[in-house]
């Protein structure tokens, strides 16, 4: 029996990669939504899910960035 998932292969870094594992791990968008975690660098995703991550992402990097109007 061949089992089929429409899913996204994601190519980032090893930080990254973990970032998204954790998201995965600790439930933070009320699905499990890795399919499998290739390599250090690959991992497949849901498809339905990405633009949800894609907001995570965005909120991460804002939280780590920041302007020279604030120093």
């Amino acid at each position: 029996m061949v089992n089929v998932t429409r899913g996204v292969l994601v190519e980032c870094d090893p930080a990254m990669k973990q970032f998204l594992i954790s998201l995965d791990e600790k439930n933070v968008l009320k699905k499990k939504f890795v399919l499998l975690d290739l390599d250090d660098t690959h991992i497949f995703i849901e498809s339905e899910i990405v633009e949800e991550l894609k907001e995570k992402i965005s909120d991460l990097l804002d939280q780590h960035t920041f302007s020279l109007a604030d120093m």
